[in-house]
């Protein structure tokens, strides 16, 4: 309700957007995660953690980097760079909406192949719980150019939430900015896809 409001509106949206630093699974340390804030595109503010590769605790760490600190009373809307993070520590995003009490959406660059990943999670401890994780996120929405799972709002009004959110390009500001900036700290320098 509050997200349609904005947009009718034409006020600014603010969002967070999480998204892992490039990291390598055998070495089981743990994987660096930015979350940009932004108001629409114009960067604002930053939180960091971490969370265990192909681990339980992403939904856990995400709402305690926002719970209690400066930015989630400003916050509109979570997004994240697709369902999980770390490998397949995937985001229960019911949860994490309700944990938040705010709209979060997993957005991704295509429709998710869902073969390969329950085939990729077969290795790990527990696939079938993983797997409930990510079918709880609900239906992948296509609003071209984005797709996307959204808990907590409408599909139509997190498209355009996603389209305001965004400079140029398929990805929202907040989210290419945690790409770049995970990969600049991690690797010394940005990547140059975001």
């Amino acid at each position: 309700m509050v997200l349609e409001v904005l947009l009718r509106n034409r006020r600014k949206i603010r969002a967070v957007g999480f998204d892992d630093a490039p990291f390598t699974r055998a070495a089981g340390k743990p994987v660096s995660v930015a979350g940009v804030i932004c108001a629409d595109t114009r960067f604002e503010g930053m939180v960091w953690g971490e969370i265990e590769p192909d681990g339980w605790d992403a939904t856990e760490t995400l709402s305690q980097l926002l719970i209690g600190g400066k930015f989630l009373a400003h916050l509109h809307v979570v997004l994240l760079d697709g369902i999980s993070l770390g490998g397949f520590n995937i985001v229960d995003l019911p949860l994490l909406a309700e944990k938040l009490e705010r709209p979060c959406i997993a957005v991704m660059r295509k429709q998710p192949n869902l073969n390969a990943m329950i085939y990729a999670m077969q290795r790990l401890p527990h696939p079938e719980k993983r797997l409930e994780v990510v079918r709880r996120a609900g239906t992948v929405h296509e609003y071209p150019p984005f797709y996307f799972q959204v808990c907590g709002a409408d599909a139509a009004i997190a498209a355009q939430v996603l389209q305001q959110l965004t400079d140029c390009g398929h990805v929202p500001e907040a989210l290419r900015l945690a790409h770049l900036i995970g990969s600049a700290v991690v690797k010394g320098e940005s990547g140059r896809q975001a």
